[in-house]
């Protein structure tokens, strides 16, 4: 993919508007490829569909980094493998969280990772404030009882760890590796990671055809499309913008999850969405907040 030229990215700079809306494409085809990769849960598991999405986005992300690993120090490759450690674990758990309690209310509960870590960085009362109205949106949205799915809230939890540990570890890499060499590496490991374990499934439940192509449309929607449009705006848009975008997750995982999916969620649960929304949104736009990395 050939870099934006200086007239594009001017462009992006200088109309917040066309920002805002490659964000929300990429965030809308994130979470589309996430409710098509459900569609393979039956036959390949959403450890098979997490392993075909991490092998497209190893595939694009080498292409464009083209890391020279074996040049690798052992203070580089330190964090990279923790870093895919974290990113396995991130989509896996996600995947799985999907599985049982539904799109809107997985996504929703991961983004408490991002919130979490942006939160305990700040040192704003606001942030705390929000962290409550987070808390609130959640309760409202699983509403925990005994019919409760804790195994599948715990899934999502999982995740929202996982992804704060994503941060926190790529912080760590970035300083240590110039531009997307430690992601792509680290994108590839969990991939071969992950890899021996679908092999086995495959073996085992032989999916039919059309699983295999759900599995690859999640891995272009989830992985190479969102890469290529961030590549293209991230770095040439405000924390503010970056901050809206990255809040919409939710609110468009639940959206595409009732419309795509059937899994309709009760008045009070998008309440709770909307909150665990707005609190990113506060939180992640703030001035001076370093901007969260993408997955």
């Amino acid at each position: 993919m050939s870099a934006p030229g200086p007239a594009r990215v001017s462009r992006l700079a200088d109309r917040p508007g066309r920002g805002l809306a490659v964000i929300c494409a990429s965030a809308l085809s994130t979470q589309s490829g996430a409710a098509v990769g459900s569609l393979a849960f039956s036959s390949l598991t959403p450890v098979g569909v997490v392993a075909a999405r991490q092998l497209v986005a190893a595939t694009v992300l080498l292409g464009i980094a083209r890391p020279k690993f074996w040049r690798f120090t052992r203070s580089q490759w330190s964090p990279v493998l923790l870093l895919a450690f974290f990113f396995a674990g991130m989509n896996t758990a996600l995947y799985a969280a999907l599985e049982r309690v539904g799109l809107g209310t997985a996504v929703t509960i991961e983004f408490l990772g991002p919130l979490a870590v942006a939160v305990l960085a700040s040192r704003r009362p606001r942030d705390g404030i929000c962290a409550l109205m987070a808390l609130t949106g959640v309760v409202l949205l699983t509403r925990p009882g005994p019919t409760s799915d804790l195994l599948g809230l715990g899934f999502a939890v999982l995740a929202a760890g996982c992804w704060a540990g994503y941060i926190l570890t790529n912080r760590v890499v970035g300083q240590r590796l110039e531009g997307v060499q430690g992601v792509a590496v680290g994108t590839a490991v969990s991939a071969l990671g992950l890899l021996p374990i679908a092999a086995v499934i495959v073996w085992h439940m032989q999916p039919p055809w059309e699983a295999f192509l759900f599995a690859a449309v999640a891995g272009v929607l989830a992985s190479a499309v969102p890469y290529s449009l961030d590549l293209i705006v991230l770095r040439h848009i405000s924390p503010v913008l970056f901050g809206l975008g990255m809040s919409l997750h939710p609110l468009f995982a639940a959206l595409i999850g009732a419309g795509f999916l059937g899994q309709h969620l009760p008045l009070v649960a998008w309440a709770g969405i909307v909150l665990v929304v707005l609190s990113n949104a506060l939180t992640l736009s703030g001035p001076a907040r370093p901007r969260t990395p993408s997955r």
